[in-house]
């Protein structure tokens, strides 16, 4: 059905967009995850949203509690259309509910701060792993430091204590996408959960996507008997 479905979609969409959604939807990976806590600053939220999306990670986390995540589209370039954005924001420990969820996936947590003596080039990959970033001036929490499973830094060699947020993500997403690539960990999304994505891609394409699915839907109901 849901196959079905995906390629009455396709015949909805430019071809050459649907060629772009199975060929991206291939090199996409929840085996990494992001964890933002509290960023405040909206052209940094926007670029580690786009830098999830251009480094094939599909699921962003925001704990905001106290700041609202806010994105800018002239620098996020859609990118919200294409990753899976969760945010924690209600009860009395949000940051505590979205580490609960993300260790009940069978993630680790792995906070980045520069004090740390665990290289991003050493953190184990044997399991998912969710990385962990602090707002803009404060760095992680005292919260995240104690519970989180590593510590990790980017290597520096200046006199500056720290990269901004959003390079932070960039970097470390890049350092370790490319570790997965040549570690023969099985990284990649299922078929099953590429199809899926692939779905939600089109509905968020397509203007209405929403009553255009239930309406395919319809259709391969009545033809399928």
């Amino acid at each position: 059905m849901k196959n079905e479905l995906l390629q009455a979609f396709y015949e909805l969409i430019p071809e050459v967009k649907g060629q772009l959604f199975e060929e991206i939807a291939s090199k996409r990976t929840r085996y990494l995850t992001v964890l933002l806590e509290e960023i405040f600053q909206e052209h940094n939220a926007s670029a580690v949203l786009r830098s999830c999306d251009c480094f094939g990670i599909q699921e962003l986390h925001v704990v905001e509690s106290k700041n609202q995540y806010k994105v800018q589209r002239d620098i996020a370039r859609g990118a919200g259309r294409w990753v899976d954005l969760f945010n924690y924001n209600e009860g009395p420990a949000p940051l505590l509910d979205a580490v609960s969820k993300l260790k009940s996936q069978g993630y680790k947590i792995a906070a980045l701060t520069p004090d740390a003596e665990l290289s991003i080039f050493d953190l184990p990959l044997d399991q998912p792993v969710a990385l962990s970033f602090g707002t803009e001036w404060e760095g992680i929490s005292d919260e995240i430091r104690e519970i989180a499973d590593y510590k990790v830094a980017i290597p520096m060699v200046g006199f500056t204590e720290s990269f901004n947020v959003s390079v932070s993500v960039a970097l470390t997403l890049q350092a370790l996408r490319q570790r997965l690539i040549e570690s023969g960990i099985d990284w990649e999304l299922s078929k099953e959960d590429q199809t899926d994505i692939k779905l939600k891609w089109c509905q968020r394409y397509m203007r209405n996507g929403d009553v255009v699915r239930k309406e395919l839907e319809k259709r391969l109901q009545s033809s399928n008997g």
